[in-house]
Parts: structure tokens; sequence; C-alpha cells
């Protein structure tokens, strides 16, 4: 009588832990049911130029058609992700090893399309027309507006980051580049006064610089410098007369496709009068880093910054 309790006994106990086990079993499955439910939940993030983008799943492949996008998507650490890139691409040192599918100004659609990426990253210059036809195959177009300002850049990482469901890791690289331009701003903000700088975009004999309202002078403003033609708006067309009336204390360019551009800038017929020239203050920037509303703001600033006020900065 003993001999059958017992075995009665663990039969109930064998069958309680079968029960246990299949409950957590079931539990399991049901979780990863919810799991696989939950990644393929579909969402919808809108572009620039107000359309409403739905996306099944985070993309995989990216075209991306302006370099300042890709260098965002680097930051944001999907840049392997990217399959198509314009002949511009060059930073990080990875982008030079993607595909070239645009010039910056027309893209080879066709080729894109063969590519067939399940998002091309766009901007809105002039393109509309291309990118309807990229549309009209099919393809998700996601169009990001060329920015002009610090918020500008802030909202395309964020706009970015949304779409490839890393909105955690958007943040982080905004909170990154604003800690360095305030780095920047804590050591400039004993220059007084500020240094007079005149920035030469394109040099002699078709000489840009520019004025307010630009994405070059918001960097310029918060490295502490005084622009000499910040008195106007936008991208100006200047004499060189116009430069030597403004005596500046320090020229900078970005014409780095010339042999010797601080060279050549010293040359000028009657610049020998300016503050820069007389005191060798002439400069070479990395056009780049400066001209791209990307991820690389913070170091355009301190860039800028470093140039100007060196003794800052020891």
């Amino acid at each position: 009588m003993k001999k059958n309790y017992l075995f009665n006994w663990l039969s109930v106990l064998l069958f309680s832990f079968l029960l246990v086990g299949c409950s957590a079993e079931e539990k399991t499955t049901v979780e990863k049911q919810e799991e696989v439910v939950e990644e393929v939940k579909e969402y919808t993030v809108t572009d620039d130029v107000g359309n409403e983008i739905t996306f099944e799943e985070v993309p995989e492949t990216i075209v991306s058609l302006q370099p300042s996008n890709t260098e965002i998507l680097f930051a944001l650490g999907v840049g392997d992700k990217i399959v198509g890139a314009t002949d511009y691409d060059t930073y990080p040192a990875e982008a030079l090893e993607i595909e070239r599918v645009s010039d910056s100004v027309a893209f080879n659609a066709e080729r894109i399309t063969e590519l067939n990426p399940d998002v091309v990253i766009a901007y809105t210059i002039g393109q509309e027309e291309a990118l309807q036809l990229l549309e009209d195959t099919g393809l998700k177009v996601f169009v990001i507006e060329s920015a002009t300002s610090f918020e500008d850049v802030y909202g395309d990482i964020e706009q970015l980051a949304t779409v490839m469901g890393i909105e955690e890791k958007g943040q982080e690289v905004i909170s990154s580049i604003q800690d360095t331009i305030q780095g920047v701003q804590e050591r400039v903000k004993a220059a007084t006064p500020l240094k007079k700088v005149y920035y030469e975009i394109s040099p002699s004999p078709d000489i840009y610089t520019t004025g307010s309202k630009t994405f070059q002078q918001e960097i310029l403003a918060a490295a502490s410098v005084d622009n000499v033609f910040s008195d106007q708006e936008g991208w100006i067309s200047v004499s060189e007369e116009d430069v030597t009336v403004k005596n500046p204390e320090i020229i900078l360019t970005t014409a780095n496709y010339l042999d010797d551009a601080p060279g050549e800038i010293k040359s000028r017929a009657g610049w020998d009068k300016i503050q820069a020239v007389q005191n060798d203050s002439v400069f070479l920037v990395d056009g780049d880093v400066i001209s791209r509303p990307g991820p690389r703001i913070g170091e355009a600033v301190e860039l800028i910054a470093k140039t100007v006020y060196p003794e800052l900065f020891q």
C-alpha cells in the first residue's frame, strides 16, 4: 500500500513538473511571438517636403545623395548600410569604399534602381523630377532639406536616427556636438575684442565670401570671431578692394585645390596693406569640415577658434 501511495505521489509530482515546464515553454513561445510582432511593426517618418514614408522594417540598405547625410549616417553607426553615395563622400575613410552613384548634382537613377536600396536619402535642391523617377520604381525616397543652421543639423540627425530606428543614438550624437561647441565657447569667451576675420570661399578673380544668415556665419559666430562681411546677407561676391577696405586681422581660405592658397592671397596687388597679410595671418582651413552641415559642426567651430585664437588652446 505504501508503494502504491509513493508511486501515486511521484506521478503527481512528475505531472506537476511537466505542467510547469509546458507553461514556461508556452510563456516563452508567447513572448517570442510578441517580440516578432514588435520587430515587424511598421512605423512612419515625415521628411522635409511633407511626405510620410512608412517602413515595414528598419532599412538594411541605403543610398545617400549628399555628403553631409552620409557623415550623419556614419556618426549614427549605420554607415555600413550605405550601398551608394556621391563623388564627394570622403569622410570618414570608409565612405571612400562606397559605390559612386551621384556627382552631387545629377545621379544615376538606373544604377540606384538596380541597387534597390531600402531607402534613398535625398535632398531638396533641384532634383524633384529626378527623385520622382526613383519613387515611380517603388523606391522609398526620404528627402532632407539642406541645413542652414545648427538647429537644422540637429533636426536632420533626429530624422535619420528615427528612420534607422535608433532615436537614442541620435540624441547621443547631438549631445556630443553640443558639448564640443560649449567647450570651445568656454575657452574663447576670454577673447576681447573679437578678431576681425575675412573668410574666403572662392579665390580671385571671382571672389566669394559669406555674410549673415548662412551656415558658415553661425560657425564663425560660435567661434567668437567677427566676420567683416556679416553686415551683408548670404553668399557675397566681393572685389579685392572691398576686402582691403575691411582690413581684416585674419584671413581664412578654403581653396585647398590651389597649390598655395595663402601665398596667392598674400601676393594680390594692394593686399600688402591689409593687417592679416602684414602679420602673416592668412590660413588655409579644411573646407569640407566647415562647409558640410553634418556631425562635424563642433569640429568646425573648434577649427576656426584654434586658428584665430591659438593662444587660448595652449
